[in-house]
């Protein structure tokens, strides 16, 4: 089962499934690195032709649902006329689908009706087809990279957890001693000083456990600081079109894996070895004492660790499901909160409570699914258990009867027992739990071993003056499957002027704004700064010269000149009145109750859409740019405040590359390129 990562990569995670069926494993990651998917998802030809990339041979057929038991499986389903599933198996009840956004399923066959496109694609293995493995294996090191003091503070923990529990071996031989010696002979000073004894142990122990927990909270802090900084740092500088195919909820669910990988780790790690020395450990005082009854005991313990390794394919399964569920469902509360102003224009409250309700019932169905396997082995450990101790105090009982125990051997035996079986259960749980843990990092995986957006230069550089940008037959498209946006596009744009970019919408206008920012990367020809590849010049010494406003930039929550400043260490609170001069923002600003350190909201709820844009524009030119892009940036103004705004920015004589649709922008400016339709190839 594989689910899927982008909000429109169905297509892909269903063909990592059949390929997966057929002896090809790839991950998902993997594949679309190969196979890089855009925002509006993959249709029938562009899978038939990824398919095909992979030697299957694509049936393409279209038919009623009554037909479906006659098809190969497993075969792609065209679903709910936006969506791919796969089909893996047809009975007389019921479909059982694969959906990459959802697990497994099951419909009956009234109930896939209403999602059966009656379009399907069979994949079969031609001559050409290998068999092999592409999967990436993700290590913690690759994940957090160097982590200080770990191993040593490992170490201490390790070392102290086994004092506790050599203090705590001695515990049962306390209690054959009693029974056996000082209760036999009726010498109460032997008991005075056996209880004596043993609780200088158990003092110690005590001690040495509060130890131990405070170096466990020591670690887990600076492993929780240390990666969760690590990962964030990577995070802030991958590409934007990661963030953009991505929802909000799956990427704060990813990011939240740290925590289940830290806690694991730090704990159940530690706590799994200890476990399997105290295992080793009281097993061999259990055969020291009896190899029957030892042998009972570790058949049950057998039985119990297959009943586990039975149930740990589907409760992985399930529990990866109701992760990336659990991520939908905050992503739908999240664009609730965001959007809420829509909702009540639209009277759609009732609408929103109705998804999100089905997102948290999807969600706990999965959550119920999981606990099902949970009570499935608890209940067989208990019966197990149960069993094994009847067995045990019955033939102890017989020994004791036949003078090979004594009563105080039974006790202390029986004692160990129970440390044993407590140990290997633990032992086998922690177990699962570790192999668990792949789970977790392969969602962290996607944050982590995605590249970065290369920032490196391959030459130092000074101040960029004058900068003469131009676009050498450059051609882009958002995937290999889609058509280009710009194709084979040339221009030029001198320096200290102020260009208009038009064009119909869809034309590639905002694409070449951000090809010239740096934000997309071409997939052919150059991006020319003074007749200097921007590659080679590299994006570290190109971006403190140029700023953009973009028709969906945000403002963060803090004050005005924070967000004007973008919250530098040290804000230069007269340039910060001077650009907002320049945006016709300070006569408003000044206007607020706290001025400058007025607070915005969240993401500037407290502003107005013109105000918002004029601060926008002034955080642009706080930087004192020498390339600014503006992208629609001034459509919340009135002409006239327009006139004002772009007349003060003329001023500045910097390169201004403006895109906008308003006769009197476009007129504003020096020079009109305009981009036609005919640039979609």
């Amino acid at each position: 089962m594989t689910l899927q990562t982008e909000a429109a990569e169905c297509g892909l995670a269903c063909l990592v499934m059949v390929l997966s069926y057929h002896g090809h494993d790839i991950d998902l990651p993997s594949l679309r690195s190969r196979l890089a998917v855009s925002l509006k998802g993959m249709n029938l030809g562009q899978l038939i032709e990824a398919a095909e990339s992979f030697s299957l041979a694509a049936r393409p057929l279209r038919l009623d649902l009554h037909e479906i038991s006659s098809l190969q499986t497993p075969c792609v389903l065209h679903w709910d006329m936006n969506h791919f599933v796969v089909l893996k198996r047809v009975t007389a009840k019921h479909l059982e689908i694969h959906d990459p956004a959802k697990g497994l399923v099951r419909f009956s066959h009234k109930e896939a009706s209403a999602h059966f496109t009656g379009v399907a694609l069979e994949l079969m293995p031609t001559s050409g087809f290998e068999i092999k493995n592409e999967k990436q294996r993700v290590r913690l090191r690759e994940l957090f990279g160097q982590v200080l003091g770990l191993k040593r503070q490992l170490l201490q923990i390790f070392l102290i957890s086994m004092g506790i529990e050599l203090c705590g071996l001695l515990s049962p031989l306390y209690v054959q001693w009693v029974v056996d010696h000082a209760l036999v002979s009726g010498d109460r000073d032997l008991v005075t000083l056996l209880a004596m004894g043993f609780f200088t142990v158990a003092l110690i122990q005590v001690c040495v456990s509060a130890l131990r927990s405070w170096v466990v909270l020591h670690l887990s802090t600076s492993i929780s600081v240390q990666w969760s900084v690590n990962v964030f740092a990577h995070l802030i500088r991958l590409p934007l079109a990661w963030f953009e195919k991505r929802h909000l909820g799956d990427i704060v669910s990813r990011f939240d894996s740290i925590g289940a990988i830290q806690k694991t780790l730090t704990t159940s790690f530690i706590e799994a070895v200890i476990d399997g020395v105290m295992t080793i450990v009281t097993l061999c005082m259990m055969f020291f004492y009896s190899a029957w009854m030892s042998l009972i005991t570790l058949a049950a313990v057998v039985l119990y660790a297959l009943l586990r390794m039975l149930v740990y394919a589907p409760l992985r399964r399930a529990t990866e499901e109701q992760i990336v569920l659990s991520a939908k469902q905050q992503s739908t509360f999240l664009e609730s909160a965001r959007g809420a102003q829509a909702i009540k224009l639209f009277g759609r409250e009732g609408q929103r409570q109705i998804m999100w309700h089905n997102r948290v019932v999807d969600t706990t169905n999965r959550l119920v699914a999981t606990q099902k396997f949970m009570i499935l082995y608890r209940l067989a450990n208990g019966t197990l258990l149960g069993l094994e101790l009847i067995l045990s105090v019955w033939l102890g009982a017989q020994l004791v009867l036949a003078n090979v125990f004594s009563i105080g051997m039974l006790f202390a035996f029986m004692t160990y027992k129970a440390v044993f079986a407590s140990r290997i259960s633990s032992l086998i749980d922690k177990a699962i739990e570790l192999s668990m843990l792949s789970l977790q990092g392969e969602r962290l995986a996607d944050i982590v071993l995605t590249e970065k957006e290369d920032l490196r230069t391959q030459q130092k550089r000074g101040a960029l003056v004058n900068p003469q940008l131009a676009v050498d037959n450059i051609s882009f498209r958002y995937s290999e499957l889609d058509p280009y946006v710009l194709h084979n596009l040339s221009l030029e744009l001198p320096a200290g002027k102020s260009i208009a970019i038009t064009g119909p919408s869809g034309c590639g206008k905002t694409t070449l704004a951000k090809l010239l920012l740096g934000l997309l990367k071409p997939e052919s020809g150059r991006i020319l700064v003074n007749g200097q590849e921007l590659e080679r010049m590299g994006l570290h010494n190109y971006r403190p010269f140029v700023n953009a406003v973009m028709q969906d930039d945000q403002l963060f929550a803090g004050s005005i000149a924070e967000n004007i400043a973008f919250f530098a260490q040290s804000i230069d609170m007269d340039k910060v009145e001077e650009v907002c001069r320049m945006a016709c923002l300070h006569d408003d600003v000044k206007a607020m109750n706290m001025a400058y350190n007025t607070l915005i909201g969240d993401m500037g709820t407290a502003l107005s859409g013109g105000q918002k844009q004029r601060l926008l524009l002034a955080r642009a030119l706080y930087g004192d740019p020498q390339i600014l892009v503006l992208d629609e940036a001034t459509s919340h103004l009135d002409v006239e405040l327009e006139k004002a705004i772009n007349q003060a920015i003329q001023n500045l004589s910097i390169t201004r590359i403006v895109i906008a649709h308003r006769p009197q922008t476009i007129a504003a400016c020096d020079c009109e390129i305009h981009l036609p339709d005919h640039n979609h190839g």
